[in-house]
């Protein structure tokens, strides 16, 4: 038992990284706009869930500070889900990037 199997969060497979190895940047743009759009729904998700719990701790005085801790919860969510979002539509822009520079699409700055 010497050698022991580790298990890699989501099961990716280990890609090494080699000099001759292509990477396709135009899948790694469709994925982190993928993941972009689905931080965009969490923050849409949460902070309607936000302004629900808002309005239950107006409507339900007798748990409004229930409400309330919920409602803080869910707009912390909101803006984390937010910051991924940012994160990964700023990774699409990078990947975009690495495409052009790769495939010879010249930036010019004037024209």
């Amino acid at each position: 038992m010497a050698e022991e199997k580790h298990h890699h969060l989501f099961h990716h497979e280990e890609k090494k990284s080699g000099f001759g190895e292509e990477v396709d940047y135009k899948k790694e743009e469709k994925h982190h706009k993928h993941l972009e759009h689905l931080g965009e729904l969490g923050t849409a998700a949460a902070g309607a869930y936000a302004l629900h719990e808002k309005h239950e701790a107006k409507k339900d005085p007798e748990h409004a500070h229930k409400h309330k801790i919920e409602e803080e919860i869910a707009a912390a969510t909101a803006v984390g889900s937010g910051g991924f979002a940012f994160h990964e539509h700023h990774d699409k822009k990078e990947a975009k990037k690495e495409d052009e520079e790769a495939h010879g699409k010249k930036h010019h700055l004037f024209g």
